[in-house]
């Protein structure tokens, strides 16, 4: 179906598979003209008809993220070619599964530089032309791990971490400076995702995500709203919720549980390919779409995002409910 078109131009960094792709349609079905910044040529393109099927204008930039001058110069080209950005959804990532006694010094350099550097370049570029402007909206993509490190994904989980505390360096100038940008962080739980079929892994197994696994669209759909409004942050799923508070509340258990089932957690029953690509440092071949292997095993709903971009109504609605029943026991009295 297509929207009405707008001209809000939305920009998604590491968009050419998984959550970032599915971001991509989800702007466009809500009107946006969209860029995507990501590696993978092939997919690019595709990205790009996908967007226009909306009815949507679409733009691709083929750049590493890492790599703070091209990234700044495909922010410029989308700037001059597209329009004024309004949005900036920072989602590039890759990990590496793997003991921390196995990982090697440039594989930890890389997952920082594309996950956690790639955020930070991506949003000084984009927040010097949003303060000139006093408008605009940047959304970081964070997850469960940003809050709980748990094994095999060192450094994807430093990372995460890094992400965290950078945002909310930024928030509080932003609002020191009563700045009209807004940001938002959206914490993510497991995904079904492309990613697992493309991962660096040393693991004897496939790798999988671990615990309750959603779609790619629920955490899309959680994306776009946070870029619309100026929540400090959103909790897609209630194994994120329960993550975080868990592990505020008792470390010591989740350490617990995580060297129990954190390490068969993360692998499938299937004997993993020693032989195949993996996209640490070069794009895989070919366009992957969006979806990994685990649809049937994926939820399609979040109820905890649901209520979290309600949770005004509800709280109201709880409050009404509430001085009904007090008022009816008052009357009976």
């Amino acid at each position: 179906m297509k929207n009405q078109i707008t001209s809000k131009i939305a920009v998604l960094t590491g968009a050419s598979a998984g959550l970032g792709r599915a971001c991509a349609r989800e702007f466009a079905s809500q009107g946006y003209n969209v860029a995507v910044i990501a590696r993978n040529l092939v997919a690019l393109e595709s990205v790009k008809r996908e967007i226009e099927s909306y009815g949507s204008k679409g733009m691709y930039v083929q750049a590493d993220v890492a790599d703070a001058k091209a990234l700044a110069e495909a922010i410029d080209k989308i700037e001059l070619e597209l329009g004024e950005i309004d949005i900036l959804v920072n989602n590039a990532m890759v990990s590496v599964f793997s003991p921390v006694s196995k990982m090697e010094p440039d594989e930890y350099l890389r997952v920082t530089e594309v996950t956690y550097l790639g955020q930070v370049y991506g949003t000084l570029v984009v927040l010097k032309k949003m303060k000139a402007r006093n408008r605009g909206s940047i959304v970081f993509v964070g997850s469960a791990l940003a809050y709980r490190g748990i094994p095999l994904q060192s450094a994807y989980c430093a990372s995460k971490h890094a992400v965290k505390g950078f945002y909310e360096s930024l928030r509080a100038e932003l609002m020191h400076e009563k700045s009209n940008i807004k940001i938002s962080t959206v914490e993510l739980p497991a995904m079904n995702t492309t990613q697992f079929g493309f991962v660096k892994s040393r693991l004897s197994n496939k790798p999988r995500p671990m615990g309750t696994i959603y779609q790619p669209e629920v955490a899309a759909k959680a994306i776009v709203h946070a870029a619309k409004h100026n929540r400090r942050e959103y909790f897609v799923g209630f194994s994120t919720i329960k993550t975080i508070w868990g592990n505020r509340l008792a470390p010591w258990f989740v350490d617990w549980t995580l060297s129990r089932n954190g390490i068969s957690g993360q692998q499938t029953d299937e004997p993993e390919n020693k032989q195949r690509n993996h996209n640490l440092w070069d794009p895989v071949p070919g366009d992957h779409g969006v979806h990994g292997g685990f649809g049937k095993k994926s939820k399609n709903f979040s109820l905890t995002f649901w209520f979290d971009k309600r949770r005004h109504k509800v709280m109201a609605l709880v409050l009404i409910l509430v001085a009904i029943v007090i008022a009816y026991i008052l009357i009976r009295g």
